[in-house]
């Protein structure tokens, strides 16, 4: 029998959500720009992003800030490279007295042949770095700790994954129902920001405030999550440089390293977080979903709103093809590198850090503080009848328009493009098909008249 609280949820419509979302002041950050300059006003970009954030208006791409949910998808397939992810340069190491580097899992699967993470680690240290912390260290506490609370919470299964921040966005303003349903646990990558400082301050007895915890990243919307963190008030992390800057400076250095320091602290389940189906790998469950790159994750997240899964206890989701290691701050082919992964795993320890009663990390320390709140982006009105008149105007549009979403008025979809008509940011005639009409029938009663 179908849990009661569950089924109410997931049926609550968006607007019974609205007025708490409407209050909500929180300022839109993202992490992908354009570069007007290199647009050259084409549309392939607004057909592959997932929330149709892009419009082409004036032979220039817009990104719409609100709708953004840094994904990567218009980076990957602009051929002008007008789509550019923001993040830090390398010598941000320069701010700081002493800086600690955070290796997402996905860095390794960018090297040919690598059998020894301690290299990759030991060549970070030589870069400039003082010392490195794992984030595959903390994945391996957060798998401890979501086999928990999994456990502990059936009555709100199935649990969304919570590591990707795109993920995260894409619910916050598309999925409102499935809000609940997120596991309410800090990333990896917080929780080791927050051990690696801790670690840093005893090490140089220098004060936090001059310590610079930086994460090496496989994709922009981890910038996003620093400087607009979901779930907390504030980020334990100072920069984000990306995978691709540190690859190249790394590459010389791990060739003249003979005798690595021993440095790793993540095992088999702590690495494995780099490639899609790694995280629900962590729990030790066969009752999970793993699904990758943006478009089956929509699918998916319509499915569980239309309640097709059952039984389920854990749905892993990652918006880029293969996991992390798709990001586009990486090098590597997506598919090359978790090959490469799963070879490096091959002959590691299932794991190498647990969360243990002495740590200074308490379970409840990697909890959530500040609840995910339902973004009203796709909302035609500021309120739910202004927003019923207009979706009725938009319906009326919708139905002179002629249905063939080629994308050359600048919006995705006829449907997109009758949304911005009634929110007065285009216009009929935007639509090449009826502009061709209305030239016609100017044309032909112009003839009339000189007959």
């Amino acid at each position: 029998m179908r849990d009661e609280r569950r089924t109410d949820s997931i049926f609550r419509h968006p607007y019974q959500l609205w007025g708490d979302a409407l209050n909500n002041e929180n300022i839109f950050t993202n992490s992908v720009k354009l570069d007007p300059d290199l647009c050259k006003g084409c549309i392939n970009c607004i057909k592959r992003c997932p929330t149709q954030a892009i419009r082409v208006r004036n032979h220039k791409a817009i990104i719409s800030k609100e709708r953004c949910i840094d994904c990567g998808e218009c980076i990957r397939i602009c051929e002008n490279h007008a789509k550019l992810p923001s993040y830090d340069p390398l010598d941000v190491i320069n701010d700081y007295e002493y800086t600690v580097a955070l290796p997402a899992p996905s860095l390794y699967g960018q090297f040919n042949n690598l059998d020894d993470v301690n290299i990759v680690l030991t060549a970070l240290k030589r870069m400039g770095f003082d010392d490195v912390y794992e984030v595959g260290a903390s994945a391996e506490v957060v798998s401890q700790l979501s086999r928990a609370y999994i456990k502990e919470h059936k009555e709100q299964w199935p649990f969304i994954s919570t590591a990707c921040p795109s993920v995260v966005r894409l619910i916050r303003v598309k999925f409102p129902n499935l809000i609940e349903h997120l596991l309410p646990i800090a990333p990896p990558v917080e929780i080791a920001a927050k051990e690696a400082r801790k670690r840093a301050v005893e090490k140089s007895g220098l004060p936090e405030d001059k310590i610079g915890v930086i994460f090496i990243s496989p994709c922009p919307s981890k910038v996003t999550a620093m400087k607009s963190p979901l779930g907390m008030e504030k980020s334990n992390i100072d920069a984000v440089c990306a995978i691709k800057d540190v690859y190249v400076k790394l590459l010389p250095l791990m060739k003249q390293i003979d005798e690595p320091e021993d440095l790793a602290i993540a095992g088999k389940i702590g690495v494995g977080w780099g490639i899609s189906g790694g995280e629900a790998g962590g729990l030790i469950t066969d009752n999970y979903l793993a699904a990758d790159g943006i478009e089956n994750v929509n699918k998916i997240l319509e499915d569980l709103e239309d309640q097709k899964f059952e039984n389920l206890e854990f749905i892993e989701l990652n918006a880029c093809n293969g996991g992390c290691v798709g990001g586009v701050l990486t090098v590597e082919n997506p598919f090359i590198a978790k090959v490469k992964m799963n070879r490096l795993k091959k002959y590691m320890p299932v794991a190498l850090k647990r969360l243990e009663s002495g740590d200074a990390i308490r379970p409840e320390d990697a909890m959530w503080t500040k609840e995910i709140e339902y973004e009203p982006v796709f909302m035609l009105g500021e309120s739910m009848k202004e927003s019923i008149q207009k979706m009725n105007k938009v319906s009326e549009i919708e139905k002179r328009l002629p249905g063939l979403d080629c994308g050359a008025c600048g919006a995705p979809t006829c449907l997109a493009l009758a949304e911005d008509i009634v929110k007065g940011q285009a216009k009929e005639l935007d639509c090449i098909h009826l502009l061709r009409e209305y030239v016609h029938k100017l044309s032909g009663e112009i003839s009339k008249i000189d007959m």
